[in-house]
C-alpha cells in the first residue's frame, strides 16, 4: 500500500470514529449519588437533600441521597473513595472522616488526601452540649460542679468515636476532673433517644436539633463549642465565654469527589455548589442548623483542611482520646 493510500485509509478511519467520540454524553447525563455522613434523616442527610434538590433543578438529572452509616463515617468515605472518578458519586461530610479519623486511626481503608478530590467547604459551625430539660444544672459551670460531685460516672452520647463532640467531651472530663463515660452512636438522634430515656446523662447536638428540642421543652442547652454563638440560639454562650479553654475549634461541612476527577467536571461541581450555597433559602437552612455558610474553592478548602490538622491533633492530645 502506498503512503498516500495509507494516509487516505487513516483519514477515513478517523472520520468514522469522530461521530462516536462526539456522542460521548456531557456531564451530567444520568443519576448522581450524594453519600452523606451519618444516618438517613440526620442533619447532614437533610442538608444533602437540600443541595440535591437544587442540583436536580440545575442539571435536570435525578439526585439520589444514599446514607451509609457506621464506623465513624469510615464506611461512607471508603465507598466514595473507591467509586469511579466521573462526578456521579460525591460525599457530604464532617471533619471526622477526613481529619479526626486520619489522626486517630493507624489504618484507614482510604487516604483522606490521596483518594479524594475536594470540591467545596460549604459551611462552618460547632456542636452544643445539651441535657434533659429537668437536669439540675443550667450552664457549664453548674454542670461541671454537679458532675464532679456525682458519686457515679456520668454518661454522654455523640455521633461517633473520634468525632469533634467526643473530643470536646473528653477535654471537658479532663478540665473538670469529673468521671464522664463516652457512648458512641451511629447518629445524633439515637443518642438523644437514650438521653430522653434517661440512659444518658447528657449529650451533644447540632444547633438545629438543640433549638427544636429546647423549644419543645425536652432539652436544655448548656453551651456551644467553636469560635462564636449562633443566630438561631443567640443566648447560648460559647465554652470560652463560660471560662473553658480549648473548645474554640470549628466544625465544617464539606463536599468531596473521588480522586482524579477530571478538572472540567470538578469545575462544574464547584461552580454549582458555590452558587447554591449563596442562595438565600439555602443560607437560611445552613444558618438554621447553626452553620455559617461559606462555599469556598477547592484550594481554600484544602487550606482550611491543612490548618485543622494541628488544631485537632492538639485537641486530641489534650482530650486524651485514642483509637478504638
Amino acid at each position: 500500500m502506498t503512503h498516500s493510500r495509507r494516509t487516505f485509509v487513516a483519514s477515513v478511519a478517523a472520520l468514522a470514529a469522530a461521530p462516536v467520540l462526539a456522542q460521548t454524553p456531557p456531564f451530567p447525563s444520568r443519576v448522581i449519588r450524594i453519600v452523606p455522613f451519618g444516618t438517613a434523616g440526620g442533619p447532614i442527610d437533610t442538608l444533602a437533600r437540600v443541595y440535591g434538590d437544587k442540583l436536580q433543578q440545575r442539571w435536570g438529572q435525578p439526585i439520589v441521597i444514599d446514607a451509609k452509616p457506621g464506623a465513624s463515617g469510615i464506611i461512607a468515605a471508603d465507598y466514595v473513595a473507591k467509586a469511579p472518578a466521573d462526578g456521579y458519586t460525591v460525599m457530604m461530610t464532617l471533619p471526622l472522616t477526613h481529619v479526626n479519623n486520619a489522626i486517630l486511626q493507624s489504618k484507614l481503608p482510604y487516604d483522606p488526601v490521596r483518594d479524594f478530590t475536594p470540591l467545596s467547604m460549604l459551611a462552618t459551625g460547632g456542636p452544643m452540649l445539651v441535657a434533659r430539660a429537668n437536669a439540675p444544672f443550667n450552664n457549664l459551670k453548674e454542670f461541671a460542679a454537679y458532675a464532679k460531685a456525682s458519686p457515679r460516672p456520668l454518661s454522654y452520647g455523640t455521633w461517633g468515636n473520634g468525632s469533634t463532640a467526643h473530643l470536646f467531651g473528653e477535654l471537658l472530663k479532663r478540665q473538670t476532673g469529673a468521671q464522664l463515660i463516652h457512648a458512641a452512636y451511629k447518629s445524633e438522634a439515637a443518642a438523644h433517644n437514650d438521653l430522653f430515656g434517661e440512659l444518658l446523662d447528657f449529650a451533644w447536638a447540632n444547633p438545629s436539633t438543640a433549638r427544636a428540642q429546647s423549644q419543645g421543652g425536652k432539652m436544655k442547652v448548656l453551651g456551644i463549642a467553636g469560635t462564636r454563638r449562633v443566630s438561631t440560639l443567640p443566648n447560648v454562650p460559647t465554652f470560652a465565654e463560660q471560662g473553658f479553654q480549648g473548645f474554640d475549634v470549628d466544625s465544617w461541612i464539606g463536599m468531596y469527589a473521588p480522586a482524579r476527577l477530571p478538572a472540567a467536571i470538578q469545575d462544574q461541581w464547584v461552580t454549582a455548589l458555590r452558587e447554591i450555597t449563596a442562595m438565600p433559602d439555602v443560607q437560611a437552612r445552613l444558618t438554621g442548623y447553626g452553620f455559617e455558610p461559606l462555599g469556598n474553592t477547592p484550594t481554600q478548602f484544602m487550606e482550611v483542611y491543612k490548618a485543622d490538622f494541628p488544631k485537632l491533633s492538639e485537641l486530641i492530645k489534650a482530650a486524651g482520646v485514642v483509637a478504638q
